[in-house]
């Protein structure tokens, strides 16, 4: 599926991509538990692969609508993503064949921005701490990824000067450059980190997902599986997301 730029999906509100999809799901299901690495996965499978926000709530309806017709629906809950993921894709898929065939929608001229420049400020400055002390921690034992990760934090706070800069922030652009430092540290963490802990990542994966594989086809869950394993490298090393969509 063809990825479009953020704001040019749902405006800016889709820089609440992830917050948006757990709090209807949340809803959908009646309980405010909390949201597993999986369902993260799968979340960001569909961020990455350009699945507009619209399309995943109307998917996430059509999966629930259709488990309780299922045996499976008869007293017992949804409680995976997972089951949503074949229904989110049709209604992406739907979508797009839908927009190809009408007129260019034009952009909203009164969208305001979702983060305040206070708000902006604060989490590169977390992410940023975050950065400095993971690679202070690896330094001992792996100087090189410490060396490339002081790199990306020099980067980022480079980046950080752009929120100083008078007049409207170009909040896509700047989404660009974060995202590029964010498939640099996944780009290290893949090389750096040990084969047991990727193994580790695999089997997890692979056992949260044995009860789904027969809805998701095989790019959706090599798509999932690679979105588990970076989340779970993330968590090893201490490193944050520094794209705008995990801002919440």
């Amino acid at each position: 599926m063809q990825k479009r730029t953020a704001n040019k999906m749902d405006g800016w509100n889709y820089f609440n991509y992830f917050t948006e999809i757990e709090e209807y799901f949340w809803k959908k299901r009646g309980a405010h538990l909390l949201v597993s690495p999986l369902d993260w996965a799968i979340m960001e499978a569909w961020q990455k692969a350009g699945v507009p926000l619209e399309a995943a709530l109307k998917g996430i309806d059509r999966a629930f609508e259709s488990y309780q017709r299922s045996r499976r629906g008869a007293g017992k809950p949804l409680k995976n993503l997972a089951y949503c993921t074949d229904a989110v894709l049709e209604a992406a898929e739907e979508q797009q064949e839908a927009a190809a065939g009408s007129a260019p929608k034009t952009a909203r001229a009164t969208a305001s921005a979702p983060f305040s420049r206070e708000e902006l400020k604060a989490y590169f400055a977390k992410n940023l701490a975050r950065l400095k002390r993971a690679a202070e921690k690896s330094s001992p034992q792996q100087p090189e990824l410490a060396r490339k990760l002081k790199e990306i934090a020099e980067s980022l706070e480079t980046r950080s000067v752009l929120l100083d800069a008078p007049g409207t922030l170009d909040l896509e652009d700047l989404e660009r450059r974060l995202t590029i430092l964010d498939e640099k540290i996944q780009g290290l963490l893949t090389s750096h980190a040990p084969e047991e802990l990727m193994l580790k990542a695999r089997r997890e994966v692979d056992g949260q997902l044995a009860m789904y594989r027969w809805k998701m086809k095989a790019e959706q869950l090599a798509m999932v599986e690679k979105q588990y394993a970076q989340k779970r490298l993330l968590e090893e090393f201490g490193l944050p997301r520094l794209s705008l969509f995990y801002l919440s």
